[in-house]
């Protein structure tokens, strides 16, 4: 008799969601992870009441608004759009150049 049906390896978003949807559907999970915490780089840590990104920064976009309903069920997002720029011989440029914005 097997104890578990899964054994995920990594509790980033792939592993979690994948844990999550398999006990949704009665399956008997294990989840590893190495590290002490879960999510994987799409970490954050509150120091000092600031989020800080702990592996840098992890941005969630989608035009599909079915995925963006699902993945809002776990986690409150900051409406954020990306938008670089350029500063070339004091000239400012939309970055990438065919962003156009």
């Amino acid at each position: 008799m097997n104890k578990y049906d899964y054994i995920i390896v990594g509790s980033g978003i792939f592993g979690s969601v994948y844990a999550h949807e398999a006990n949704k559907i009665g399956k008997k999970v294990l989840v590893l992870e190495k590290r002490n915490h879960i999510g994987g780089n799409c970490y954050t840590e509150k120091i000092e009441n600031i989020n800080v990104h702990k592996y840098g920064p992890h941005i969630f976009h989608t035009n599909d608004k079915r995925i963006w309903d699902y993945i809002n069920q776990f986690a409150d997002f900051n409406h954020y759009v990306n938008r670089p720029k350029v500063n070339y011989k004091n000239n400012i440029y939309s970055f990438p150049i065919n962003m156009g914005y």
